[in-house]
């Protein structure tokens, strides 16, 4: 029989795609070569630069949430800017580390987080994380040519997290329109149709 206590992703459905997810953009960040840092990404606003950075602060955000019960809303302005500083690699893998640690803390999942428009389930906070991973390494496999194939579970579970909610997230100023996807789409084409990524 396998021990699983060492390992808490491992019992938790969660847990494990929000694991696959940091995965899956660590692999790209560290795809990026010195040259694409500038590049555009398919968040026209944003530099590959950029898009890490939204990401490594995001999970930057995790502990403070978690464990010291911080406020997304009056206190966003701490971490605003770049982060990422001279080894945007280094950052981020340390970035990923901290939120996953703190994601698998005990009774973690089980608290209440404050975030941008008001309080949350860690539950629900997760799985926007893990969805807004998702979706963000497939921008930025595109701005830099790697694999822009997203794992089957991953989008799966991407879908169910973000269709309820999909029609206002262009109202955020962060996510352009809903797009339709073409006949036959696959999976993945449909969640990036969700999200107002055209393929």
């Amino acid at each position: 029989m396998t021990d699983t206590s060492a390992n808490p992703a491992a019992e938790n459905p969660l847990l494990a795609r929000h694991g696959e997810a940091l995965d899956l953009f660590t692999e790209r960040v560290h795809a990026v070569r010195p040259d694409q840092w500038d590049a555009p990404t398919p968040c026209t606003e944003w530099t590959v630069r950029d898009l890490v950075n939204h990401l490594a602060v995001e999970q930057m955000w995790v502990p403070a949430l978690l464990r010291e019960g911080a406020s997304a809303g009056g206190e966003s302005d701490v971490l605003s800017g770049d982060q990422l500083g001279e080894d945007p690699v280094a950052t981020w893998d340390a970035a990923a580390a901290v939120a996953r640690t703190a994601f698998q803390e005990p009774g973690a999942l089980e608290r209440t987080v404050d975030l941008s428009y008001g309080a949350s389930p860690a539950t629900e906070y997760c799985a926007q994380m893990t969805a807004d991973a998702t979706v963000h390494a497939w921008d930025l496999a595109r701005a830099i040519g790697a694999d822009e194939r997203l794992p089957r579970p991953l989008v799966d579970f991407s879908v169910r997290e973000v269709a309820p909610y999909a029609a206002d997230l262009e109202k955020s100023g962060l996510f352009a329109a809903p797009v339709d996807p073409p006949p036959n789409a696959d999976a993945q084409t449909k969640l990036l149709a969700l999200l107002g990524r055209e393929t």
